[in-house]
């Protein structure tokens, strides 16, 4: 999502500019125009409209509207700024409307004013999606989108907001990493699942209808905003079919099937040299035909005009148009189908009946959140209001949303938590130690309020404040200050890091250290400091800190992303151990030598040894000189695993025409009717083996085979459990085998990997080995299985046995599925 800026061709800062002082909701409209569609205690003559009666079906009253419009009237509402039909009591509609990590007035559809100054500003997304916490997840779509419905009814926000963003952030130097749920498709499937839902879902669960409507974006494939002259407007993603299918569709796919999203966002770039707005496979094919979308497809800002404009992908405006169009955009953020859509259908490049359909998926999103239903204060969550937002349970959500992401690098013995009853003075000093908006990263909103770093500290101990850079540029730092201040103080913390200047949309880095002269000022600092030296990095993208690593008067590092409006109490609660650190890094951290030796344009996620490409993220990296890895974090205890169950061997069903009867297979399609309930448990016992409560993420990772190119490592699953001093819980996984001990072929087709799949968990491991075995039938099964009925650490004994075979002894057939796995 974004302007164009000064990108060549029409400028969408001068449309939102224009937009913003005429209309900015549904709310300020002309006089003649209703404030509420179907109002008809307002306006009595609607109530004849079929459209209006909000008993009868979606599917009905869509139809019911459509066939009222005229051409013109239709392509009006092709675009987000959509218009008014006075003469059946429409408003005009703003569509464009940003909830990121709370409601933003980013977009002409949503502002605040003296009514609701302002709303809960969370986490940006790669702190949030460090917690590792999907029920996190899902709690802070659902305040947002309540804070959203509030804004609504008072007339200062739309329906429709244009969040997550859920692209892989594949390489460190993307300046809208900070955006995203980090590099592993996995998280970011359930981050965008989660959030989706907690936005989207009503109180009664209806699917029918929407709380609001969120958009999963940029699909797909979509990375480089402006990197050494390479520029999202114009950038070709060369992507194979191996890595689109492993990679970068599956946070989609889970958007949409698993979150049932209502809009889907195509993206400015190209890939394999189709624009994404224009290629019907991505969107008719995949998007609304193998994923069925319920709902619309929106163009990234101004895509339409990309494509023709600067891409020159169609001769003409009318050729753009019909297009997209035909290949399932249904709604253009910008005016460019506004403004050639009519002379497509007149010269036979579109139909009308595709422009039906477009504005056919708008309508319906619409109906579903209560649009068409009139007056909103006698619908679902009418009662919300001012009241409903910035509330202190918001608030303290969002400050507890940013202490479950902090992450604890580096803690040397006896450095932190520090104790507020042995610290009488405290240093704080950095570019980052006193910011307020850096806090709130991109895409943000006006917040409650602001605590920042130094005043949440401050509310622990005594502070001495020492900027050391006037910025994060840190051009010319006040060393002398600064070392006075960290030279007569117990401890120092100093808040480095970056801002929206050094990382940022349409900003990529090309530089991974820390900005201008930040380094040689924590060198300074810790030369001068008589007690610990806490290191904090304030960033959406990692940093190459090796020499703080490495350094032994650095005694620990956190890195806190941007925290959100209270991410200077979260920091404090951490630093004094109200709070045990519990994030987990969602994206690797790479030194210096990495972005000088790969092109952040190529694509490819997997190695090349005859090129000497390293491949990206953990999943693939073959590099040995990572500063921290996906996953990395530390807590104030020690957590122990212990594996309690899990299966040595299972078998794949084969047909018996099956070729891999007659020959030596790696790997065997994944066929739906062979999966059915193909599935185990992994069992572990967590245990708390230190005297400090806390919270303790627990990874299961598989390295399947090596077939395919398979990763070296992938995410099967995780789970946050809390866990009191001295204490264990069992943590259970399911283990799907076709879903998760299969992988990508290099032409996109799913395989099961036959051979030893090698389970992580911390520090255990555990080899599970799959075969494909001819199916003879329901009872033999299960003899074979119950014959070596063995699981992990923990043996079947003879009782067990016996116990189970008479009770299978009348069994004459069985449901397949049932004897699928075999647990030996």
């Amino acid at each position: 999502m974004g302007c164009r800026g000064n990108n060549p061709g029409t400028s969408l800062f001068s449309l939102f500019l224009v937009l913003f002082l005429t209309s900015l909701s549904f709310g300020d409209v002309s006089a003649q125009s209703p404030v509420f569609a179907c109002d008809a205690a307002k306006n009595p003559g609607v109530g004849a409209f079929g459209f209006c009666n909000s008993s009868s079906s979606i599917g009905d009253r869509v139809q019911d509207l459509v066939k009222r419009l005229t051409l013109q009237e239709k392509i009006t509402f092709l675009v987000n700024k959509a218009g008014a039909v006075s003469r059946l009591g429409i408003p005009s509609y703003e569509w464009w409307s940003e909830a990121l990590h709370g409601v933003s007035y980013v977009g002409p559809g949503t502002h605040f004013s003296s009514v609701v100054p302002g709303a809960t500003s969370f986490p940006q997304v790669i702190l949030t999606a460090a917690s590792f916490n999907t029920t996190l997840f899902q709690a802070i779509g659902k305040v947002v989108s309540t804070e959203a419905r509030a804004m609504y009814n008072v007339g200062l926000a739309g329906l429709t907001f244009w969040s997550p963003n859920i692209n892989i952030f594949r390489d460190p130097r993307w300046g809208r990493g900070q955006e995203t749920p980090g590099e592993d498709p996995l998280l970011s499937s359930k981050y965008a699942a989660g959030y989706v839902t907690g936005l989207q879902q009503p109180d009664g669960g209806d699917p029918n209808r929407l709380k609001v409507a969120a958009c999963c974006k940029h699909y797909t494939a979509y990375d480089v905003d402006n990197w050494k002259g390479v520029d999202r407007y114009h950038f070709n993603a060369v992507v194979t079919k191996q890595d689109m299918d492993d990679t970068f569709q599956p946070p989609f796919k889970s958007c949409v099937i698993d979150g049932n999203v209502a809009s889907v966002m195509c993206s400015y770039n190209q890939v394999n040299g189709v624009p994404t707005c224009a290629d019907p496979d991505l969107l008719a094919g995949t998007i609304r035909g193998e994923w069925k979308l319920n709902g619309y497809v929106v163009s990234d800002c101004d895509s339409v005009d990309v494509l023709y404009s600067n891409q020159h992908y169609t001769k003409t405006p009318e050729d753009a148009a019909a297009v997209t169009i035909n290949a399932g955009l249904d709604l253009d953020c910008g005016q460019f189908l506004g403004k050639h859509t009519e002379a497509a259908v007149k010269s036979g490049k579109v139909k009308e009946s595709a422009i039906d359909n477009a504005v056919s998926n708008n309508f319906a999103t619409l109906m579903r959140l209560g649009f068409f239903d009139g007056d909103p204060s006698k619908q679902p969550y009418g009662n919300l209001g001012p009241k409903d937002v910035c509330t202190p349970q918001n608030q303290e959500l969002a400050r507890e949303a940013a202490r479950q992401g902090i992450v604890l690098l580096k803690n040397v013995e006896g450095s932190l938590p520090l104790s507020p009853n042995s610290i009488k003075s405290l240093a704080v000093i950095g570019p980052n130690a006193n910011v307020t908006k850096t806090m709130i990263g991109n895409y943000e909103g006006t917040p409650c309020k602001y605590t920042t770093p130094l005043l949440g500290l401050g509310a622990y101990v005594s502070t001495v404040y020492a900027p050391g850079c006037s910025n994060v540029a840190c051009s010319s730092p006040s060393v002398d200050d600064a070392k006075k201040a960290a030279s007569g103080a117990d401890a120092t913390v100093l808040v480095m890091g970056a801002d929206q200047s050094v990382e940022a949309e349409s900003r990529d880095r090309v530089d991974l250290h820390l900005p201008g002269q930040q380094q040689l000022l924590v060198v300074e600092v810790v030369k001068a400091a008589k007690g610990p030296v806490i290191l904090v990095i304030m960033s959406g993208g990692p940093m190459d800190i090796s020499f703080a690593k490495d350094d032994a008067g650095v005694t620990s590092i956190l890195w806190v992303g941007y925290p959100g409006e209270a991410g200077g109490a979260a920091l404090a609660d951490v630093i004094f151990g109200a709070f045990n650190p519990s994030g987990r890094l969602p994206m690797t951290w790479y030194p210096q030598s990495f972005a000088d030796k790969v092109a952040m344009t190529n694509m490819n996620m997997r190695p090349d040894p005859s090129t000497g490409y390293p491949g990206r993220t953990y999943r693939f990296y073959t590099g040995n000189d990572t500063l921290y890895l996906f996953g990395d974090g530390l807590s104030y205890t020690q957590f122990n695993h212990h594996l309690v169950r899990a299966p040595k061997l299972l078998h794949y069903p084969l047909e018996q025409a099956h070729e891999c009867h007659s020959r030596n297979c790696k790997s065997v399609d994944v066929v739906q009717d062979s999966c059915q309930n193909l599935v185990f448990d992994v069992h572990l016992r967590v245990k708390n083996a230190g005297s400090v409560h806390g919270a303790h993420t627990v990874f299961l990772f598989s390295s399947p085979p090596s077939v395919h190119n398979s990763p070296r490592k992938q995410l099967l699953g995780f789970e946050k459990v809390f866990l009191t001093a001295r204490t264990e819980k069992v943590v259970k996984f399911r283990v799907d085998v076709c879903r998760d001990l299969s992988v990508v072929d290099e032409v996109g087709s799913r395989k099961v990997a036959l051979g030893t799949h090698l389970l992580h968990v911390g520090d255990l491991t555990h080899s599970l080995t799959v075969k494909a075995k001819l199916y003879v039938g329901a009872v033999e099964d299960l003899f074979f299985g119950l014959l070596s009925f063995s699981y992990g650490t923990v043996g079947s004994s003879s009782e067990s046995f016996i116990s189970l075979l008479q009770s299978c002894r009348s069994v004459t057939t069985m449901p397949v599925p049932w004897f699928r796995i075999y647990d030996a």
